[in-house]
């Protein structure tokens, strides 16, 4: 890895990183096919599906044809991105994804776009909490959510030239806060620590990384050190780095835009649990409850994912821990 953490505000929208990244990879790798199940426009790729009509597939409101169709394409040798909304991407073609794509060793990149709370005015039927959940427990899937611009546009990249199944997931037309400086590199299944402490640790992924780290300058005023680990890759999770951190903490705290049932929050309990870690743990994320329709402000403090909340739930087990 080869990280560079920078303090210029790009405000780049992650559609837009998937637009040019796409755009460079069909232009210099000939396997490469993108498809995309009715959501050309919405994800900024029309001009390019029209540069490359011969690689580019609007395969329509059929995302277990299209995921079928990719994991065939890649048999043949070609290089498959499929993108659809998180709940579409996963959840309505899982039986394909598990058996067209990782039982017969297809090929396969995923992408599902607005995840959690993301998923805004679109309501309840287009927000997806289980996509970690369900991707997680298919056989040698690796599972990737991306904290900003340049680590997307990496992880694009990197995952273009490996084989496998690939499932990554990022919010559409928002700006995330800017981690990384241009042509940082980092390694899929290992985490980055953002910053240590001795206290406690908060491990995050995507948007609540920000959160993390605004929670982190609040603790820190009750004189709490606090490190804050990104640990874009949920799968395979980086159990190495989970172990050393977690050494000689208070508390532990996971912070994720997801269900806390079978995500980020699931995968370092396990760890934990398998090593007796003695610090208490608290996973901040969504409660078992459905998506609704509101901003993804309205909806991100509806669901308790706010750097408040992190913060409460340190107190709260620093508490029990007098």
């Amino acid at each position: 890895m080869n990280i560079v953490r920078t303090i210029e505000q790009r405000n780049i929208e992650m559609s837009k990183v998937y637009q040019d990244t796409m755009l460079e990879l069909l232009e210099t790798n000939g396997e490469v096919v993108i498809c995309d199940a009715d959501l050309v426009g919405a994800i900024g790729m029309t001009s390019v599906y029209n540069k490359h009509k011969d690689r580019c597939i609007n395969m329509g409101i059929c995302e277990a044809n299209m995921m079928s169709a990719a994991a065939g394409m890649s048999l043949t040798g070609k290089i498959p991105f499929v993108h659809s909304l998180a709940p579409f991407a996963v959840r309505r073609l899982f039986d394909q994804l598990y058996l067209s794509g990782a039982y017969q060793k297809a090929n396969v990149r995923v992408f599902g776009s607005d995840p959690g709370f993301w998923a805004s005015y679109n309501g309840g039927t287009h927000t997806s909490v289980e996509d970690l959940a369900l991707t997680r427990v298919i056989p040698n899937v690796t599972v990737l959510a991306p904290a900003d611009a340049v680590q997307f546009q990496w992880i694009l990249r990197e995952i273009a030239g490996k084989y496998g199944m690939f499932y990554v997931r990022a919010a559409r037309h928002r700006k995330l806060l800017d981690l990384y400086a241009p042509g940082s590199t980092f390694e899929i299944g290992k985490g980055v620590v953002l910053c240590e402490g001795k206290d406690v640790v908060i491990f995050a992924i995507g948007e609540m990384i920000k959160e993390a780290l605004d929670a982190k300058e609040i603790l820190e005023k009750s004189s709490l050190s606090v490190t804050v680990v990104d640990m874009f890759t949920i799968k395979p999770l980086d159990k190495e780095l989970v172990r050393k951190v977690i050494q000689g903490k208070k508390v532990v705290v996971t912070a994720e835009n997801h269900s806390i049932i079978g995500g980020l929050g699931s995968a370092v309990a396990e760890v934990m649990a398998e090593n007796g870690s003695p610090a208490l743990l608290s996973r901040v994320g969504i409660q078992d409850h459905f998506g609704e329709v509101g901003t993804p402000e309205y909806l991100q403090a509806k669901f308790k994912l706010k750097a408040v909340d992190i913060v409460n739930a340190v107190i709260a087990q620093m508490e029990r821990k007098v």
